[in-house]
């Protein structure tokens, strides 16, 4: 009994041993790194656009202001349609200009009817002084009164005239041909040479004004002042590109016209004026948009993903991967955005494998690159 005892407590205590396993000879194993997507920056030829916020504004302006004092009795133009130049937009009221004008020359015909009453007296005191038939004062008393006649005339013409422009007047043109605004002035109102009554702007082309940096300005001064004058800035790649609200891009090009003539001390930057063709009135001074050149071609740019650099205070930075495959972080420069990507200046070489999407690590940690892919619609 006590052999078949001891053999069942061996039996059990190597069924226990087996169903342990062996025992573990050392810790657990490490993890495996993190993976990461990466590009490989490497020199690439690349056109570089520069966009400037715009204000549209109408190639010539005109504001409508009456010339005479009076209220206005009717409005002649559908506003927001075209006018051309000369055509009657408003009518004040002629009746106290008529009056002025009938007055005026009445006071003409006074002074013509003296000035004939002088010839008369010159006509016949003459001979009579010659005769000494009169005392010579006489004569010329006749003479200055002659003279005085004839300088009422041509005050009294001149008042006529005076008149007459302003019973013209009344009548409020436009000057040019245009797209007239609403009126800002109603039938009844009283309104002067500084009422402002309507606008009227020439829309095709139309103006675009936009600001350059006075590095930007530098870059093109040499440009500025040669053959073909500012027009001829961008043209080379194609003109300017006007890019509405909407995001889409109006369809004609547009040139340079003026560069104004000084830097804005506070802003740091001079302002810029461009032409654009506007067929169909389409675009209306107010209009917020950008316009876009290409203002230089790079032939060893380094791009990298818009999102694999982090801005901080102190500037730009960007992940990248030594031979091990251990995280570094740099400090970039930046210059222009390409699409979604931008180009670096310095911090990088040909050749780098910087980090665009991964998990955030310490710089030294080993990961796991695999390629970036691009989403669909981007650079």
């Amino acid at each position: 009994m006590v052999r078949i005892h001891h053999a069942l407590v061996v039996a059990v205590v190597l069924m226990a041993a087996a169903c342990k396993g062996p025992a573990s000879t050392g810790s657990a194993a490490a993890p495996a790194p993190p993976g990461v997507a990466v590009v490989t920056v490497r020199p690439e030829r690349v056109e570089v656009t520069s966009e400037w916020l715009a204000t549209l504004d109408g190639n010539v302006n005109a504001q409508i202001r009456p010339q005479v004092s009076g209220y206005l009795v009717t409005r002649n133009y559908q506003e927001g349609a075209i006018v051309r130049k000369g055509e009657a937009l408003f009518d004040i009221d002629r009746r106290p200009f008529e009056s002025a004008l009938a007055q005026a020359r009445a006071h003409l015909a006074e002074g013509r009817a003296q000035l004939a009453k002088a010839d008369r007296d010159i006509a016949r005191d003459r001979p009579l002084a010659e005769q000494r038939a009169i005392a010579q004062s006489q004569l010329d008393n006749d003479l200055s009164a002659h003279d005085a006649a004839q300088a009422a005339v041509e005050s009294a013409q001149a008042a006529v005239d005076a008149a007459q422009l302003n019973l013209g007047f009344t009548r409020v043109t436009s000057l040019i041909d245009g797209v007239a605004a609403i009126a800002t002035a109603q039938i009844g109102d009283l309104v002067g040479p500084t009422s402002l009554l309507t606008t009227v702007s020439q829309l095709d082309p139309i103006k675009a004004y936009f600001p350059l940096s006075e590095q930007e300005y530098l870059g093109i001064a040499s440009q500025v002042g040669g053959s073909g004058g500012p027009s001829r800035l961008w043209q080379a790649s194609g003109g300017l590109a006007l890019v509405l609200a909407d995001g889409s891009t109006h369809p004609k090009r547009g040139t340079v016209l003026a560069v104004d003539r000084q830097v804005d001390p506070k802003m740091g930057t001079i302002r810029i004026s461009a032409l654009f063709p506007n067929p169909g009135n389409v675009l209306r001074p107010g209009q917020g948009a950008r316009v876009r050149a290409q203002t230089s071609v790079r032939t060893d740019a380094l791009l990298v993903p818009q999102r694999a650099v982090a801005e901080l205070q102190s500037g730009y930075q960007v992940r990248v991967l030594d031979a091990g495959n251990r995280v570094t972080t740099r400090v970039v420069s930046l210059g222009h955005r390409v699409g979604s990507r931008w180009i670096v200046e310095s911090g990088l070489k040909a050749g780098d494998q910087v980090v665009v999407e991964g998990p955030a690590v310490k710089d030294g940690a080993l990961v796991a690159p695999h390629p970036f892919v691009a989403p669909a619609g981007t650079e």
